[in-house]
């Protein structure tokens, strides 16, 4: 349900080797190519697998389409769900089409996406325009995205409220030197609806005059609006690898304030290997309306114990591998490439409280748990 959109699987793996060339910014359709990926996500009692399948083909180099297929399996015992429900299991299938459109230096993009669970449905529709500036040094990026999503209760079969999404985004990009680049982004999103929230959440509140607790309905704002402030750069170093760096700031309308730091460095090794390797740190402030324990039963207007909501930050470390092959003496086939790339996230909660252990209310231990990702896919060019 929403509750898994935080931890969907980041498809991808970003490659950077020899980028810094004026003719690669030129703008340029994306290469025809298949995927093939697996994705796995196991932490905090939640476990997310299963494929995507993205196929895109080019038309007399002005236009390339593509399809996307992608699959999460999910089965949930989070700690959330093991203290207030039972376990659960779901399958959420997300199915997706695009258009690029090459004219000039001006790169248009369109895509719908449709996402669909037992208890939530998504349908989104995104534009964006690339445009190329100053002998291709300078490439200017503006999209808007809209969102529309139907969310529903297992257990309601004419439960039914609906939300809107709106994402608008403009970045920059650079070419500074002849080994520097950077980028500059900046996106604001607003959400509305009744049911901002997962439906099933609840928040636990203080019993009078005991050492217990007991639960009531979260309650959530009908809107929502957040800012996010990025910069990037890379730098292209002697012996063909590379150091990216990136710094994000966010805030909403809810009092979530949060910073993002990563720092990667790229390695290749003969003709055909990449090597990559991360380190970030995100943390984030609580939002004004959370609270791990309330004082009493409807103790204000909004009411939150979402461990996302909280203070929190997580440090991941990531590594990743690519191996590309030319094939010179196909007919169909010009290249493929294996890739595999392994996250090790650790969550620390500053405000949110392990209830799994019984001990008076508001001083059981804070939470923390550690998380796996993998992602590993076949990329055919053609």
């Amino acid at each position: 349900m929403v509750v898994i959109n935080r931890l969907k699987v980041i498809v991808g793996i970003v490659f950077c080797c020899a980028f810094i060339s004026t003719g690669i910014f030129a703008a340029i359709l994306p290469e025809d190519r298949a995927d093939a990926l697996y994705h796995y996500y196991d932490g905090g009692g939640v476990d997310i697998q299963g494929p995507s399948i993205l196929v895109r083909k080019s038309i007399k180099d002005k236009v390339s389409i593509s399809a996307n297929y992608y699959i999460d399996n999910v089965s949930s015992a989070s700690i959330d769900v093991v203290t207030t429900a039972s376990a659960y299991t779901e399958r959420r299938i997300e199915k997706s089409v695009g258009l690029d459109y090459l004219h000039d230096k001006t790169i248009m993009s369109f895509n719908y996406t449709k996402s669909d669970e037992n208890d939530f449905s998504a349908r989104s529709a995104h534009f964006s325009v690339s445009q190329d500036f100053f002998g291709d040094l300078t490439t200017l990026n503006i999209g808007y995205s809209q969102g529309w999503d139907e969310v529903g209760k297992r257990d309601e079969p004419d439960f039914s409220e609906d939300a809107d999404r709106r994402h608008f985004r403009v970045g920059l990009s650079q070419i500074l030197t002849g080994n520097s680049l950077v980028n500059i982004s900046w996106e604001t999103i607003t959400d509305q609806g009744k049911v901002l929230n997962n439906p099933y959440r609840s928040v636990r509140y203080r019993e009078a005059n005991t050492e217990q607790y007991s639960y009531q309905s979260e309650i959530y704002p009908d809107t929502r609006t957040s800012d996010a402030f990025a910069i990037r750069g890379m730098y292209y170093l002697p012996y063909r690898a590379a150091l990216k760096l990136e710094l994000k700031q966010f805030s909403d309308t809810w009092g979530i304030e949060a910073n993002t730091s990563e720092i990667g460095y790229v390695h290749p090794y003969g003709d055909d290997w990449i090597f990559d390797f991360k380190v970030r740190h995100y943390s984030q402030t609580n939002a004004d309306f959370y609270s791990d324990l309330f004082d009493r039963l409807d103790a204000q207007n909004f009411l939150a114990r979402d461990k996302e909501l909280s203070t929190f930050s997580s440090l991941t470390i990531g590594i990743g591998a690519s191996y590309k092959k030319e094939l010179k003496d196909w007919d169909y086939i010009d290249s493929y490439s294996i890739n595999l790339s392994l996250d090790r996230i650790q969550f620390d909660y500053e405000d949110f409280r392990d209830l799994r252990v019984v001990a008076p209310a508001g001083t059981e231990p804070l939470y923390s748990y550690d998380a796996n990702v993998i992602r590993f896919y076949l990329s055919v060019y053609y």
